[in-house]
């Protein structure tokens, strides 16, 4: 029972902790006497409540679908590519999910719970608040609203995405992040999806407790997103439809997408993508000539952007069998990449 309290209590620490401006953090802006105490909100606190005595049922428990055989084509695969020593750093985080069979997924991942700046990539974070809302009652989802998503995530627009994030709230957008049903930032797994500022030069409302990341995530929680969305657990099935239809067709042709393209166009892609100095990410949801999986890649390095077509091709030809018997030729190390 003690165990039960402290974890609970650990939970509420985080979340008012997340959710309070810091006194002394000269880049906030002056909040005057706002104060989210989210202890104070009825709903939360009966769900943290419930969660220490019964904890809420993980609908996408990928750590527990970890796979040696798997693991090992991955390490092997990195060293390949010559990225073993950036992986040793953390200057990399690799996760492939095979979803062969959704229901017993194998799993595999490199620094998968390392919590990096991933810029434009957490926009996902965005989108699902924004369902969430839609789904209350709370927002419509009429056609300037939908313009607008689909632009965050297809052009990846800074100004939309920014727009949505006003019109959803930074604060209910750290809520469905932190809350029990989904948990895509978590403090056992070293935190995970974070937006707590505009796409824009100013608009900080709050840095992640963690790791102080305005635009965070981590390869396993980003992983763990997509596992949601493809087995219809992100608000209802209806709701992934149409979050699958924005994901898809991604405009910038670069990173995974170009490689995917290459490797085969018919392959049905859910795509987003982040740069920012030197870091850069990639994420997809790929359905393609019989096999189906989950890949994220986050990069802290100046040439992470060159890397993340090579990764993509190598881990696509892990999980099939006739690239992998006939050999597939890799994205080259010198290709520009934007």
């Amino acid at each position: 029972m003690r165990r039960v309290a402290v974890a609970a209590g650990w939970w509420i620490g985080l979340l008012v902790l997340a959710l309070t401006p810091a006194a002394n953090a000269d880049d906030l802006g002056d909040f005057g006497d706002e104060y989210w105490d989210v202890i104070e909100t009825t709903s939360i606190k009966e769900l943290m409540a419930l969660d220490g005595i019964a904890r809420f049922e993980d609908n996408a428990p990928l750590w527990d679908y970890h796979d040696d055989a798997l693991q090992k084509k991955v390490d092997r695969a990195l060293a390949e590519l010559g990225l073993d020593d950036e992986a040793g750093k953390k200057q990399l985080s690799v996760a492939l999910i095979d979803l062969s069979d959704s229901d017993a997924p194998r799993v595999a991942s490199v620094n998968g719970d390392v919590m990096m700046y991933a810029a434009s990539l957490p926009k996902i974070a965005v989108l699902l608040a924004a369902f969430e809302k839609i789904a209350q009652g709370k927002m419509t989802l009429d056609p300037d609203t939908e313009y607008r998503l689909t632009r965050m995530i297809k052009a990846s627009s800074n100004r939309y995405a920014t727009e949505m994030m006003h019109a959803v709230g930074k604060e209910y957008i750290a809520r469905v992040l932190l809350s029990p049903r989904y948990r895509l930032y978590d403090p056992e797994h070293n935190g995970g999806l974070w937006v707590g500022k505009d796409y824009a030069k100013a608009g900080l409302w709050r840095r992640d407790p963690l790791h102080n990341l305005s635009h965070g995530a981590t390869a396993m929680q980003v992983a763990r997103f997509y596992y949601l969305l493809v087995t219809d657990n992100l608000v209802t099935p209806e709701h992934c439809q149409k979050m699958r239809e924005i994901l898809a067709d991604s405009e910038l042709d670069h990173k995974f997408v170009r490689a995917l393209r290459r490797i085969d166009p018919d392959a049905a892609v859910s795509r987003k993508s982040g740069s920012w100095s030197t870091f850069h990410s990639d994420s997809v949801l790929v359905e393609r000539d019989g096999h189906h999986y989950i890949a994220v890649v986050l990069s802290n390095n100046a040439k992470g952007s060159h890397w993340l077509g090579r990764i993509i091709t190598k881990l696509d030809a892990l999980l099939d069998r006739n690239a992998a018997a006939a050999g597939v030729q890799s994205v080259g190390a010198n290709q520009v990449v934007r």
